[in-house]
């Protein structure tokens, strides 16, 4: 019960949403410690059919 707790803290689930404005997410968690700031990745969003920035949303 308690590694739950602690694993749950240190790499919280986040959503990332499209830049290009379709709605379209992937949901992944992050490492805290590594990356306190909001995390931006290159993936690919099938509604526009190529690869965009992905933000992180709190």
């Amino acid at each position: 019960m308690v590694s739950s707790m602690a694993r749950n803290e240190l790499r919280p689930i986040i959503k990332l949403r499209s830049t290009a404005g379709t709605g379209y997410t992937y949901v992944t968690r992050k490492n805290r410690r590594n990356d306190p700031d909001r995390l931006t990745l290159r993936k690919y969003d099938p509604v526009v059919g190529r690869h965009v920035d992905f933000r992180e949303e709190r």
